[in-house]
C-alpha cells in the first residue's frame, strides 16, 4: 500500500484557488470597506489633475481591511490611468531608509543601483517623481528603524499622497517635528467588523477557494464564530484554509464541523505572535527581558549594550521597548518616586496565542 493512497486525486481537490486564503489576495469586490477606500481615493484624486495630493494616516486593529482596502484603491487606480505611479512598500520587510530607498528605485525599473548610497538612491527617483506624480504607501509603519527617507520625499516629491498604515495611533506622536509637520496628514481609523461582515467576507472567500458545494453549513458557522471572536479575518482564513487541508487528507469531499474543530485545535497551537518572526535586534532584546525579568528599562538598555556592542541609542531602545509591549510579548510599568525618580519596570510576558487575543 502506497503511503499515498488515501488522500484525493488532483482532480478532486477541494480547492479551486488556495491562494485566494492569502491575506494578500485582494478580491474583485471588498465588502463593508467602501467608505474607507472612498476616502483614500479621494486623497489620491488630486494628482489626476496634476495637484498636491493629500497625505493620510491609518489606524486600527490587526486583522480588519486597512492593507487590502489600500491595496484595492491602488489596483484601481493603476486600471484608471498611467499618469500617477503607485509605490507600495511593507516596511516590516524593508524597515531602513537604504532599503526603502532600493525598493522604490527597483519598483521604477531603475538600473544600475549596485554601490549607491541611500541619498543618491532618493535623488535617481526624485528624477522620475518630477515628471509624474506618486502614491507612497508605507504599511506597518511602526517597524521602522528610521525614517529619514520620508523627510526627504516630503520635502523634495512636488506632487505625491503618502499613506502611512499602523495598528497604533499613537504612533504617529513620536514622529520628528519636523516631519509631522510637513505631512500634516489627516486621519482615517478603521473599525472592527461586526460577526456578520465576518461572516459574509468569509463567505465571499470560500467562493474564491473551494469548488461548490465542498462546505457544510454547520463547519462554516463554527469558524465564522470563531473569527468573530478574535475580530482577526486572517485567523478565519487560516482556518478555513487548515479545514479543507484536514478534509483532503482524510480523503473526504466534504468539509464537515468535525474537520472545523480539528482546524480549530490546530489554532490554539499556532502563535500570532510569533517571536521567531521578530528583527534580530527585537529578539535579542526580548531575550535579555526573559534572561532579566522585572528589571528597570535603563538596567536592560546597559546590559544590551554589553552583550550586543550595540550603537542604538537609549531612545531607540526605548522605542524598540513599546513595540515589544505593543505586541504582547513584555508588560510595561510605570513607577514613581524614590531616590531615582520615575522608571519603568519592564516584565516578561508569556507569549500569546490566537485564542487569548479576545
Amino acid at each position: 500500500m502506497s503511503l499515498f493512497d488515501n488522500i484525493l486525486k488532483d482532480s478532486e481537490t477541494l480547492f479551486k484557488n488556495e491562494y485566494a486564503l492569502n491575506f494578500e489576495f485582494i478580491p474583485k469586490t471588498l465588502p463593508f470597506r467602501e467608505n474607507e477606500q472612498h476616502y483614500i481615493a479621494s486623497c489620491i484624486k488630486p494628482l489626476l489633475n496634476q495637484r498636491q495630493g493629500k497625505n493620510l494616516f491609518i489606524f486600527g486593529p490587526p486583522g480588519i481591511g486597512k492593507t487590502a482596502a489600500t491595496r484595492f484603491v491602488l489596483r484601481e487606480l493603476e486600471e484608471e490611468t498611467d499618469n500617477v505611479i503607485p509605490i507600495y512598500i511593507n516596511c516590516w520587510k524593508k524597515n531602513t531608509s537604504y532599503k526603502i530607498a532600493y525598493d522604490i528605485c527597483e519598483q521604477l525599473n531603475l538600473k544600475f543601483l549596485q554601490n549607491k548610497r541611500t541619498d543618491e538612491l532618493l535623488h535617481l527617483a526624485k528624477k522620475v517623481f518630477t515628471k509624474l506624480p506618486a502614491v507612497f504607501v508605507f504599511d506597518e509603519i511602526d517597524k521602522l528603524e528610521d525614517n529619514d527617507f520620508l523627510y526627504f520625499i516630503l520635502e523634495e516629491i512636488p506632487r505625491k499622497t503618502v499613506l502611512l498604515i499602523t495598528n497604533y495611533k499613537e504612533w504617529i506622536a513620536q514622529l520628528d517635528s519636523r516631519i509631522r509637520s510637513r505631512l500634516t496628514a489627516e486621519f482615517l481609523e478603521f473599525r472592527q467588523y461586526k460577526p456578520n461582515e465576518i461572516k459574509e467576507i468569509l463567505r465571499q472567500r470560500i467562493e474564491y477557494a473551494f469548488f461548490p458545494s465542498v462546505w457544510q453549513q454547520e463547519a462554516f458557522n463554527l469558524i465564522a464564530e470563531k473569527t468573530a471572536q478574535l475580530n482577526d479575518i486572517r485567523t478565519g482564513l487560516f482556518l478555513l484554509r487548515e479545514a479543507g487541508n484536514i478534509a483532503e487528507m482524510q480523503a473526504s469531499r466534504k468539509i464537515t464541523i468535525e474537520h472545523a474543530k480539528k482546524a480549530i485545535e490546530k489554532m490554539d497551537d499556532f502563535s500570532i505572535k510569533d517571536s521567531t518572526l521578530l528583527e534580530p535586534d527585537l529578539r535579542e532584546i526580548l531575550s535579555i527581558v526573559k534572561q532579566n525579568d522585572n528589571k528597570k528599562i535603563g538596567d536592560l538598555y546597559k546590559i544590551f549594550k554589553e552583550k550586543t556592542s550595540s550603537l542604538i541609542s537609549y531612545k531607540t531602545f526605548q522605542r524598540k521597548i513599546k513595540k515589544l509591549a505593543k505586541d504582547g510579548f513584555i508588560s510595561i510599568t510605570k513607577t514613581g518616586g524614590g531616590d531615582l525618580g520615575n522608571t519603568s519596570i519592564i516584565r516578561y510576558q508569556k507569549i500569546k496565542k490566537l485564542t487569548d487575543f479576545r
